[in-house]
């Protein structure tokens, strides 16, 4: 149990001390980035997979004629 709360209490104190924290305007900014992309990615794969859906639906009603 002591290994744990060692744990712990280091871990804190690393990231008190050793870590560097991004100021709020720049947490801002780096979190408006994240959501663009997010949302270019995400319709990008809507796309494909839109694409890809169109392509299945396709073949299987070609291969029923």
């Amino acid at each position: 149990m002591t290994g744990i709360v060692n744990y712990i209490k280091e871990s804190f104190g690393e990231l008190k001390n050793n870590v560097t924290w991004p100021t709020w305007a720049e947490a801002q900014s780096l979190t408006v980035l994240v959501a663009v992309f997010s949302i270019i990615f995400s319709l990008a794969i809507w796309g494909v997979d839109t694409v890809f859906s169109k392509v299945i639906t396709f073949y299987f009603d070609w291969i029923n004629r």
